[in-house]
């Protein structure tokens, strides 16, 4: 037997690999979803922010 057929047969050792999780569309849901967030975020902040400054100024 030659070290060609086998070196098929070897397992690999240590850890598995997994495979790669497909990425969908780059115009996905997703990415609408977290466009939606991020303008969620930020206006919360905003309100917070003004919230705190009117109620130590008053």
């Amino acid at each position: 037997m030659s070290l060609i057929a086998s070196r098929r047969r070897v397992h690999q050792r240590g850890a598995t690999r997994r495979r790669q999780p497909r990425r969908r569309s780059q115009g996905g849901f997703d990415r609408w979803l977290d466009r939606a967030v991020d303008i969620a975020v930020v206006t919360a902040l905003i309100v917070g922010g003004v919230a705190l400054v009117l109620h130590l100024l008053l």
